[in-house]
């Protein structure tokens, strides 16, 4: 048995992809290009804008590009393989190239969580500490809190993808899901996974609950100082510069807590994939919509570029 679990007789998986009724591959091909490039265009657009615009310059757009850039790079990393699956009806991925989806979903995923938490602190400081804001988040407290998600989120991610594809996979290798989620693959395994499903519950849940932490605390202290505002103008500017971040907040944790916070025994694959879809798919591409159109800054911004490349081009009058 010992020899078994160090060996994986498994050399590629096969995802049983979002269905595999005929006659809604096409439809669900043509979505979800739209979606993959509504995605791409949206968060490399909103990057694009605050690098070109000095005014956005400042630490709430710093932390929404790299925001931008990891749901760049999370949908990047699955929704590709699944519109290529639509298309040519290849759902076989190869053991390395599994491994390597798993790691950088996770990897990205997790940076979106501990980023989410650092624009809520950012929010916190820009409305509780409106005086003292420039000295808190300073070029080096920004830096510091950005590569932070990184590093730990691509640590933890190298932990969670290489305790998985420890296990012994000899048996099926049909994954219940459309990507190489990390319980969708370790469902396969023929090892003793209790450690393994353990640890996934007890990481993805320390580093949800730090995070969720960090956000209700932040938001506290900001509903309690927009109490003690007694003007309306003030009320307005602090729920604008809170509410995409709430929005946002909501959607993804919302997701989170129905495909990883619960027990394996409750676990429903067909659940997964729907909150799967939501969560991969379709979050990268709400993100810059909703800060978007609740952002006078981004929109002023986009309107100078476009008027820019109008002169440029000879357009303008």
């Amino acid at each position: 048995m010992a020899s078994m679990e160090n060996n994986s007789e498994v050399t590629e998986f096969i995802l049983l992809g979002i269905t595999d009724a005929p006659e809604l591959q096409v439809p669900l091909f043509v979505v979800f290009t739209l979606i993959y490039l509504i995605t791409l265009i949206g968060n490399l657009g909103v990057i694009m804008l605050i690098l070109l615009d000095s005014r956005l310059h400042i630490p709430m757009y710093f932390f929404l590009s790299n925001l931008s850039l990891v749901d760049f790079c999370y949908s990047s990393t699955v929704t590709p393989k699944v519109i290529a699956g639509f298309l040519t009806g290849d759902k076989v991925i190869s053991y390395n190239a599994c491994a390597a989806q798993m790691f950088f979903f996770t990897a990205f995923a997790s940076t979106e969580n501990f980023l989410l938490a650092a624009m809520a602190y950012d929010r916190y400081a820009a409305v509780c500490k409106a005086l003292h804001y420039t000295t808190i988040m300073t070029t080096n407290m920004c830096a510091c809190l950005v590569l932070g998600s990184y590093a730990f989120s691509f640590l933890t991610a190298a932990v969670q993808t290489g305790d998985t594809f420890s296990l012994s996979f000899c048996m099926s290798n049909v994954v219940h899901h459309f990507f190489c989620d990390i319980p969708a693959v370790m469902n396969l395994s023929c090892s003793n996974k209790d450690f393994s499903e353990l640890m996934l519950l007890l990481l993805s849940g320390l580093y949800i609950l730090f995070a969720v932490v960090i956000i209700l605390i932040s938001y506290l202290f900001i509903f309690i100082t927009i109490l003690k505002m007694h003007s309306a103008e003030g009320y307005q500017k602090a729920f604008s510069t809170c509410g995409s971040h709430l929005i946002a907040v909501s959607i993804f944790y919302g997701t989170v807590i129905v495909m990883y916070l619960q027990p394996s025994s409750s676990h429903s694959m067909d659940t997964d994939k729907i909150a799967s879809v939501f969560y991969t798919i379709i979050i990268p591409m709400l993100n810059p919509v909703v800060y978007s159109l609740r952002n006078k800054e981004i929109k002023n911004a986009f309107i100078k570029v476009t008027d820019k490349a109008k002169y440029s081009l000879g357009l303008g009058f």
